[in-house]
């Protein structure tokens, strides 16, 4: 077996794991830091609308040995607004300029004709109204808020309420972040984009409600036992589908990476950025909402009940108790939890103590 699945399998068993839980404050802190961050760059910077939500005209030419910056500066001075100017693999130009109506989209292709020494009979205008672009951003909204709502539905159904608020808490965090570094980065904003954006939400709660679903069937029947407390029940669970995550994290990470640094950096393939760029932070950001953000918010919520308040303190109080005595705290509530009894405590269970096997207490 390799390392990485060595680690994995280990993880799952609680032989070995971090506490996420125990230090969600310090999640929680991160977390805030960068969504306040992409606030400020949303309402300092705003988006960058492409031509599809402003409106404007889009100029095809044929090949050209007019360079894009040449053909930009051209555009500009004749139309006097900002152009994009993209090169197209068969050498010819894709410039975009928005807020023009026909008349001077008709007038600006002549000029741009002139300007690149082309005919213009040979190049190919199109223009895009702004309503088209409202459309789509309505029923983008639309979208994502029957998305929302079916989600909260599906995970207080399936689950409990507590697993659906963190859910949508954590999908609400990626969305907030991706879009707040789209604003900071300056990429244009088109249709592309809105998919991208509708795509990673349901990434994002995949990744969670595998961990939820582990939790549900660790947390069964967990108030007859004193062993674990809920949070701890909730680290062991998300401990044990963490390499899940990582693996699945890194291999959709990996295509969208090319896509966006060697598709649309190296290459110049602009028109690839739109929609690498939600995914790839979407992707990521959804990966580090799953671990750090969802489960430990559900352990909050949870550890305020007041039945998960009583077997705290009933765990504690058998903690304490054993430790006076020298014993082990474990008790027979393998059963019940499911967790090892040879398991690592440092995961879920008493600081710095392993529990002993049966087969050793035999």
């Amino acid at each position: 077996m390799s390392r990485l699945g060595n680690l994995g399998a280990r993880l799952y068993r609680g032989e070995v794991g971090y506490d996420f839980v125990a230090r969600r404050m310090l999640w929680y802190g991160v977390s805030i830091l960068i969504t306040i961050t992409a606030i400020v760059g949303l309402g300092v910077r705003g988006l960058n609308m492409g031509i599809e939500f402003k409106g404007g005209a889009v100029y095809t030419t044929p090949e050209t040995t007019v360079s894009a910056s040449k053909a930009e500066e051209i555009a500009e001075d004749a139309a006097g607004h900002d152009a994009i100017v993209q090169e197209l693999g068969t050498g010819g130009l894709r410039i975009q300029v928005s807020g023009l109506d026909t008349k001077a989209a008709n007038s600006l292709k002549d000029d741009i004709a002139a300007g690149i020494d082309v005919p213009a009979k040979d190049i190919t205008a199109e223009l895009v109204g702004p309503s088209w672009g409202e459309q789509i951003a309505n029923k983008a909204w639309m979208g994502l808020g029957v998305f929302m709502v079916l989600v909260v539905l599906y995970l207080a159904i399936a689950f409990e309420w507590r697993m659906a608020l963190a859910a949508l808490i954590a999908l609400i965090h990626d969305l907030t972040i991706t879009v707040g570094v789209y604003a900071l980065v300056g990429f244009e904003v088109t249709p592309g984009t809105v998919i991208g954006l509708l795509t990673i939400l349901g990434y994002s709660l995949y990744d969670t409600v595998v961990v939820f679903d582990g939790l549900k069937e660790s947390s069964k029947d967990i108030t007859k036992q004193t062993r674990y407390t809920y949070s701890e029940i909730a680290n062991r669970s998300l401990n044990g589908t963490l390499v899940r995550s990582i693996n699945t994290t890194v291999v959709a990470l990996l295509p969208v990476a090319g896509l966006l640094f060697i598709g649309g950096g190296f290459l110049g393939a602009g028109m690839l950025n739109d929609i690498s760029l939600s995914l790839f932070v979407g992707l990521a950001a959804g990966a580090y909402s799953s671990i750090f953000i969802a489960t430990p918010l559900v352990a909050d919520l949870k550890e305020r009940d007041p039945q998960m308040k009583a077997l705290r303190k009933r765990v504690l109080a058998k903690r304490a108790a054993a430790a006076s005595k020298g014993e082990d705290a474990a008790g027979d509530d393998e059963a019940v939890t499911g967790v090892p009894e040879g398991a690592t405590a440092g995961v879920v269970g008493p600081r710095g103590r392993r529990g002993r096997s049966t087969e050793h207490r035999r």
